[in-house]
């Protein structure tokens, strides 16, 4: 990724929320690559909302510095599921950090247990 001005404050440094946006960026093609798209799941009823989130920031990114996004799912339960992520500038961390999420029904907003198969696909996609 290659940090756009749009993501830089007033001193021209990545803003820090932009490191979610990153995060979001990595999770979506994370899942893409191991054959489930959120637009699939939510078609089904059901969706995986951010309960918790974790950035460390390590150094700082400014306009135009291309970025390494690297996403691993870390935790997979019934329930639930965490991403852990690094943001790297010429192999040195410039932020990590990690996302939980819960799955739920979309039509109560309720949690859920993870479909079998959306547990298989994640399972074989490097959980």
């Amino acid at each position: 990724m290659r940090v756009r001005y749009s993501e830089t404050d007033a001193q021209g440094i990545v803003n820090n929320g932009n490191y979610l946006s990153y995060f979001e960026v990595g999770r979506v093609e994370w899942l893409r690559a191991a054959g489930l798209s959120y637009r699939e799941l939510e078609e089904r009823g059901y969706g995986f909302v951010v309960v918790e989130a974790r950035v460390f920031y390590h150094r700082a990114a400014r306009f135009d510095d291309e970025l390494v996004l690297r996403t691993r799912l870390s935790d997979l339960g019934r329930t639930s599921l965490r991403f852990d992520y690094e943001v790297l500038r010429d192999g040195a961390a410039v932020a990590t950090g990690y996302t939980r999420h819960a799955c739920i029904r979309l039509s109560s907003g309720r949690a859920t247990r993870i479909p079998e198969d959306v547990m298989g696909t994640l399972k074989a996609g490097g959980g």
